[in-house]
């Protein structure tokens, strides 16, 4: 596989090495001179200087060919927007990974299509989320391609669902339960599983689908 890889911060050079470990070939851009240096010290011919977002330097790394993959991984979201979508448009390239450094701006990368992405800050919320004792409902996983996402939801003894098995319960159309966790144990959800005080359950949902699975799971 031939990947670009465009950002050679911390997460674009642990990546590039991670890959050329794996056996794959690698370019990487990184458009600050100082840390260029560092780089080719490294990874000599793999690496290149210059800004990712000009078509000339996309071309002198190999954009052309296309590569199997494009990933943006820059500090900015403006570039990763643009780099992604010149590699997508221009080149045909057929997967690209963008970072997202703000959540802020993750409504932009949804909205031109550009999928998937990664957003340090946001799965670190989610993580911080997981660990409150008494969470209700948490985002852990947006399938953007498949238009599902993963939710988890805490069930306390004021819950409708509390005390009632999966076949009874009410859930909206695209929504299914996976699995229930208890005292540290999961298990796989089926209509026979019964949902307790305490238990935190995975669903996965269709989007905006949040709401509805709420009422049927914590609120009367």
């Amino acid at each position: 596989m031939y990947t670009l890889v465009a950002g050679g911060g911390k997460a674009g050079a642990n990546v590039t090495r991670s890959l050329i470990r794996m056996g794959h070939e690698v370019t990487l851009i990184e458009q600050r001179p100082y840390r260029f240096a560092q780089l080719e010290s490294e990874f000599e011919h793999q690496v290149q200087q210059g800004d990712a977002t000009e078509l000339y330097v996309l071309e002198r790394a190999g954009i052309g060919r296309p590569p199997d993959l494009v990933l943006a991984l820059t500090g900015d979201d403006e570039d990763n927007l643009i780099i992604c979508q010149i590699a997508k448009e221009r080149y045909g390239v057929p997967k690209t990974i963008a970072r997202v450094n703000d959540p802020r701006n993750q409504a932009h990368f949804d909205l031109l299509g550009i999928s998937p992405t990664v957003c340090a800050t946001s799965s670190i919320l989610a993580l911080v989320e997981h660990e409150v004792p008494e969470h209700e409902l948490i985002h852990l996983l947006e399938l953007r391609k498949e238009n599902l996402e993963i939710v988890e939801v805490q069930i306390d003894k004021d819950s409708p669902s509390a005390g009632k098995k999966v076949d009874r319960l009410s859930l909206p159309d695209g929504a299914r339960l996976i699995s229930v966790m208890r005292n540290g144990r999961a298990e796989i959800a089926d209509e026979s599983t019964e949902l307790q005080p305490g238990d935190q359950v995975l669903a996965i949902l269709q989007p905006g689908k949040e709401d509805e699975l709420r009422r049927v799971l914590l609120k009367r």
